[in-house]
């Protein structure tokens, strides 16, 4: 499958969720907002909610500084 992530061209398996994508992007247990075609997908869906072909995905996380 076919998606926009974070502006550019990705592959995903099928079938993937959130969480699978954010496991395949080194994002798993970070802190991060993702936005799946324009609108916020909460934490607790990121298990369960299952990406399309065509999904615009923007992962957006937190960098601490000082």
């Amino acid at each position: 499958m076919d998606i926009q992530l974070n502006g550019q061209p990705h592959s995903l398996p099928t079938p993937c969720t959130l969480a699978t994508l954010l496991m395949h992007e080194g994002l798993a247990g970070r802190r991060v907002a993702v936005e799946v075609n324009g609108e916020i997908v909460p934490r607790g869906q990121h298990p369960t909610h299952a990406l399309r072909d065509g999904d615009r995905v923007e992962i957006v996380h937190a960098l601490g500084g000082g």
